[in-house]
């Protein structure tokens, strides 16, 4: 492969690549309104001669090069979050700016640049006849990641039997190759009271006190150890062996979390004893967690004991309609997913990058000091649609997208020009090294040396049909 005309060809697409960026950044997008980043990629894909694109009946932009059976797939989210408060922001989140090396606004790294690299990388393998027999490439710009990571490759999945062969998810990975991270889940935790006249609480019974007990609770089990003596083993304890068969595992994705997030309470007025109290739990699982071993665990809290019926223990659901009004309603659930460095979707990604970059993370001056020293190949802190890609349907799944995780969700976003252009390089390479990875060439073999010639006897004559 020739890897200097690679890396040439996604130089020479920078700038279309910055404008294309800059022109996403200035459209808000939030989760259910990415109308139109959806049609602003679409346009892109048509003009860059993409040989199908379309948006589908969810909202979500998909585009093809090849027609191939088997399908690599380039997954970005299009849906930004918020702004927050805009005084935190030292420039218009939506108009941004542009220096020698930065790209500023809302989405540059979470993760609109992402999904502009993917774009220009199917080009360049295209331009370059990168696309080996067999297979098809794939760019989707998926929507409502930031509301429900997943749900778009669920519909996808689901609703369009598409099964990649692996999906490189373009979310931002600081210039790492990333081979999991992970799972998440939302619990809610609903607590009854009776209600009375505040100035005799003894006659009632006040939901917000049994929460106050369950909240100790669950915070013991995120902060607390896992010695013998600890009654609410903390959950470090699924970094040990004799807690967890998937501790390997788990020691790489760090160990779970859980947190309270929201807290909500019923009560007839401000001179009454609350009559219920919730709150939402965000539940970070490590490997060997499942999502009946996490809600069980918050049910087997002393406390959740102690008050009995009086406190459930639910999941989630999220039912929003995306920008084109369908509603896809699925359980708040995010599985954890890993794999092995020497998995050849892995593989195929990080040789990619050593034989264009180097073995070590590279970026802009900027951008490294987040960078150096931490290996090429590691995993993310948050989520991504790998939750349903891998973690629900098994499908096999990378990260290396352009910008920094840090950058997410945070005021004054910005991503590195450099990035996209280095990831553009790397998709290109990536199908025809996954290739030779899963089915490499076979050896020359040395040519044998011809028989030596046989006198044909009467049982060669007969053989050959001479008698």
């Amino acid at each position: 492969m020739d890897f200097e005309s690679i890396k040439s060809a996604a130089e020479g697409y920078k700038p279309a690549m910055i404008r294309f960026l800059r022109e996403l950044i200035a459209i808000p997008g939030e989760s259910s309104g990415e109308q139109g980043h959806a049609e602003r990629i679409l346009a892109e894909m048509q003009a860059l001669g993409f040989d199908e694109a379309a948006i589908d009946p969810q909202g979500n932009v998909v585009g093809y090069m090849g027609d191939g059976e088997d399908i690599i797939a380039f997954d970005g989210h299009i849906d930004t979050v918020g702004i927050g408060y805009r005084d935190n922001w030292s420039f218009d989140p939506y108009e941004g700016y542009e220096s020698d090396d930065e790209i500023g606004g809302r989405g540059g790294s979470d993760q609109l640049g992402g999904v502009v690299s993917a774009v220009y990388g199917a080009k360049i393998m295209k331009d370059l006849s990168l696309i080996p027999a067999g297979y098809r490439i794939m760019v989707t710009g998926t929507v409502q990641e930031e509301d429900c990571d997943g749900l778009c490759w669920q519909y996808i999945h689901n609703e369009t039997g598409v099964t990649p062969a692996f999906v490189v998810s373009t979310e931002p990975t600081d210039g790492g190759v990333y081979r999991g991270h992970r799972g998440r889940m939302e619990i809610r935790v609903d607590v009854k009271g009776v209600s009375c006249h505040g100035s005799a609480p003894e006659r009632g019974d006040n939901a917000i006190f049994k929460m106050a007990d369950i909240l100790q609770d669950v915070r013991a089990l995120n902060e607390n150890d896992a010695a013998e003596d600890t009654e609410i083993k903390g959950l470090v304890k699924m970094l040990d062996p004799k807690y967890n068969p998937a501790s390997d595992d788990a020691n790489f994705l760090g160990r779970g979390t859980v947190t309270v997030s929201e807290i909500f309470f019923t009560s007839p007025s401000r001179c009454a004893v609350a009559d219920s109290c919730s709150v939402s739990l965000d539940r970070r699982m490590t490997a060997g967690e499942t999502f009946e071993s996490c809600l069980q665990e918050i049910r087997d809290l002393p406390a959740c004991q102690k008050y009995g019926d009086d406190v459930t223990v639910s999941m989630y659901t999220y039912e929003r309609p995306s920008w084109t009004g369908l509603v896809y309603p699925t359980e708040c659930y995010f599985p954890t997913w890993i794999n092995p460095e020497t998995a050849p979707h892995v593989k195929a990604v990080a040789q990619a990058h050593e034989a264009m970059f180097g073995p070590e993370r590279i970026g802009a001056p900027t951008a490294m000091a987040k960078r150096e020293g931490r290996p090429l190949i590691d995993k993310w802190t948050f989520s991504t649609n790998g939750v349903s890609i891998q973690g629900r349907f098994g499908i096999p799944c990378v990260g290396f997208g352009p910008g920094a995780e840090s950058q997410a969700h945070a005021p004054n976003e910005i991503t590195w020009k450099q990035d996209l252009v280095t990831c553009a390089a790397v998709y290109a390479a990536v199908p025809e090294l996954y290739a030779l990875e899963i089915a490499p060439p076979a050896p020359e073999k040395e040519a044998e040396p011809a028989p030596a010639p046989q006198k044909k006897t009467g049982f060669f004559r007969k053989l050959f049909g001479k008698e």
